[in-house]
């Protein structure tokens, strides 16, 4: 078995129930199903088993990095002998490229690429390629253009020993695979040359490969640690060959180039006609000049800030054709024989489904404005149809799936004309799935947990009154295990302010928003759980899919504040994080009632109903649920310098430390003028524009140092 899980869980009857339903349903050709169950009810384990009988390659996708890095950790603890990959956007900064014409001000695209991430999404990509057990969690970054994957599968370099070849067409040959030589400082995505010894560091992995070259040929190789140069023995048997991917995505022939140099220079001779025909000479120069610069620095050096603007041309695409994206890695080797599940799939869904207009809405003005070709809409995400047409199936898991997915569903259990009966036990969570056979339901959390008890509290003095609750969690007598609390503004702004106040208070609180590092959103949440937290501040980060069995507390500030929110899904799923806890409690801070408050309320209540009406009948007793703390994502290792400055983040954002530049190597330098420049957006966001100079003059003297 490719896929086999390795678990101490075993399946509930309810989660079998909806196990053989999803597997009888992909099997009869059901294409589209959702899995309707409640909060802690453990989806995330039937999706396993659904994978484990099925034996195929999985896709799955969440809406934000955060639960794709709590997924992550999960699935690689159930299947560690599989290949399971995490695909998320890459960037810890990003300044898309942008014109406001209203002031002319032009934004250059800026970005911080993350290089621990960067090297999970050429492992996740790698692995589909060249393994049939791959398991890939992805944001929806996996419907972004991220090059060809015929081109990158093409584009390898197979090492053997007693390979003929010499050493400068080897050396060619790496940089054609877009790897960098770096005699002084050895990191992915480069290669260093010493004599007859060539190292190579592979973009995707944390191995390096050593070649020992004969006259004109590689006598032999091994793999060795990148930072001792020691040879790595662990391997079960001795390595005959291997395979070196590219260090990018994106990476395209260069015999195709003079061709796509030829199309591109046509298509600016007839655009810029088109402009200087509307009147628009100052946009036709603009342009003329912007793409007559590219191309020299593509000639010159393969690369060019903006190059994926010109994709499309590269790949061999037609004017509207959709782009590449991860998809195509599956359907390439698998065709249509793999499973995509779409995790909190009323939020996912239409995250997916605006992507493509926010893209277009932005590329319009720079096109319109003589900054980039048409081209540029064609470097882009996928629209809803085109991914649609391109997963050969879906399972949809959600508490609260969307209308849409539910007539889907029964759409197509309609086609195949499905025979399964529905649920006996209890009342369906969703009147419309008795009828839908294309909806399968897990009712029942193998706790037996119920849904939390709901409280509402004027808004008046919430933060004195929530502080008091944090506390009295926090400080359990001794014996009894802690618990914590989350809570939840409407802004980052007040979670940052909020956890600054509560601090000063006595608490150990931390805020956890998109701000935050992705990496970092992962270790805030473990450090909650081990008790370095006694509560967490968010907005809507703290919504769905965290499992936080810990957390008894969660209190909505501000409830009553109808909105997106504040909505009747919003409520339901932020309250469900207290789900995990036999004592788990909900506060809504609120001076009325709104319509959203009411539903939420009445459907929370009404599935607490359920669970302790089935826990009478099948004598269960609650339970919290009892889940180790999993291995981090990535390790995290800051320079000791870096970490020393920046380690008080309130500090940094109050004044710069002491930085003595004398003492800084210049790798250190180079890095701490990154941490600096991302430091100064930051403060400039915030309009702390004095500082945010300060800082820029601070960056200005390190580089002239």
């Amino acid at each position: 078995m490719k896929f086999k899980i390795k678990s101490s869980y075993k399946l509930t009857p309810d989660q079998k129930q909806a196990v053989e339903k999803l597997v009888e349903g992909n099997e009869k050709g059901l294409n589209y199903q959702v899995l309707l169950g409640v909060t802690g009810s453990g989806k995330t384990f039937t999706v396993a088993n659904v994978i484990e009988r099925l034996q195929k390659p999985a896709l799955i996708i969440s809406h934000n990095k955060t639960l794709a890095a709590q997924l992550f950790q999960e699935f690689r603890d159930f299947f560690p002998g599989a290949a399971v990959s995490f695909f998320v956007s890459y960037y810890d900064y990003y300044q898309p490229e942008s014109y406001i014409p209203s002031t002319d001000t032009y934004i250059e695209k800026d970005a911080d690429i993350n290089e621990l991430i960067d090297k999970l999404r050429l492992q996740a990509t790698t692995n589909l390629l060249t393994r049939k057990d791959t398991i890939v969690i992805a944001s929806v970054s996996c419907i972004y253009n991220i090059g060809s994957p015929r081109e990158y599968g093409q584009f390898i370099f197979e090492i053997s020993n007693g390979l003929k070849l010499p050493r400068n067409q080897i050396i060619d040959r790496l940089i054609e695979l877009q790897y960098e030589r770096g005699d002084f400082g050895f990191h992915r995505g480069t290669f260093r040359v010493m004599g007859d010894t060539i190292d190579i560091y592979p973009a995707y992995q944390d191995e390096a490969v050593r070649l020992l070259l004969g006259d004109d040929d590689i006598k032999t190789f091994k793999i060795i640690d990148p930072l001792t140069g020691s040879q790595i023995t662990n391997h079960k048997s001795p390595i005959t060959n291997f395979i070196l991917y590219p260090a990018k995505h994106y990476i395209t022939d260069p015999t195709k180039h003079a061709d796509a140099f030829v199309q591109i220079r046509s298509d600016l001779i007839e655009r810029t006609k088109e402009l200087e025909k509307s009147g628009k000479v100052l946009e036709a120069h603009r342009l003329k000049q912007r793409v007559t610069y590219d191309l020299e620095m593509i000639e010159e050096l393969g690369y060019v800030k903006g190059i994926e603007n010109y994709s499309r041309y590269f790949d061999g695409r037609n004017p509207g054709d959709a782009p590449y994206s991860l998809i195509d890695y599956f359907n390439e080797p698998f065709g249509k024989n793999w499973l995509t599940f779409v995790d909190e799939s009323h939020i996912t869904f239409p995250q997916i489904k605006g992507m493509h207009a926010g893209d277009v809405s932005r590329k319009k003005t720079l096109v319109d404005y003589g900054f980039r070709l048409p081209s540029a809409f064609d470097n882009r995400p996928l629209t809803f149809e085109e991914f649609m047409r391109r997963i050969p199936n879906f399972i949809a898991t959600s508490a609260t799936p969307s209308e849409w997915e539910l007539s889907l569903a029964n759409e197509s259990s309609e086609k195949v004309k499905s025979q399964r009966s529905q649920p006996k036990a209890g009342r369906p969570l969703d009147e419309k799935a008795k009828s839908n056979p294309g909806v399968v339901e897990q009712l029942l959390r193998p706790t037996g947990i119920p849904d939390p008890e709901i409280e509402i509290r004027p808004v008046i003095n919430q933060v004195r009154d929530v502080i008091i609750e944090i506390k009295k969690r926090a400080n359990l007598p001794d014996g009894k295990p802690k618990q914590r609390s989350l809570v939840t503004t409407l802004t980052k702004k007040t979670a940052e302010d909020l956890s600054q106040y509560l601090t000063e208070q006595g608490l150990n609180v931390h805020y956890l928003h998109s701000d935050v590092a992705t990496l970092e959103r992962s270790d805030i949440l473990d450090d909650l759980r081990r008790g370095t937290y006694d509560c967490l501040i968010g907005v809507n980060l703290l919504r769905e899919g965290l499992d936080l069995p810990e957390v008894s507390l969660v209190a909505i500030l501000d409830a009553d504040k109808e909105g997106f929110l504040r909505s009747e899904v919003s409520l339901i799923q932020t309250m469900g994080r207290a789900a995990r806890h036999v004592e788990g409690c909900v506060i809504l801070y609120a001076d009325h009632v709104t319509g959203s408050m009411k539903r939420a309320i009445s459907e929370v209540t009404r599935r607490r109903k359920y669970q302790i009406a089935m826990n009478k009948k099948y004598n269960i007793v609650p339970r919290s649920i009892e889940k180790p703390i999993r291995e981090k994502l990535v390790e995290l290792q800051e320079e000791p310098l870096l970490q020393k400055l920046f380690e008080n983040k309130a500090e940094a954002f109050g004044q710069i430390p002491e930085i003595e530049i004398s003492s800084l190597t210049p790798m250190d330098k180079k890095k701490l003028v990154v941490k600096l420049r991302r430091e100064m957006k930051i403060a400039a966001t915030d309009l702390n524009f004095e500082l945010a100079a300060e800082i820029r003059d601070k960056i200005r003297e390190m580089e002239v140092a």
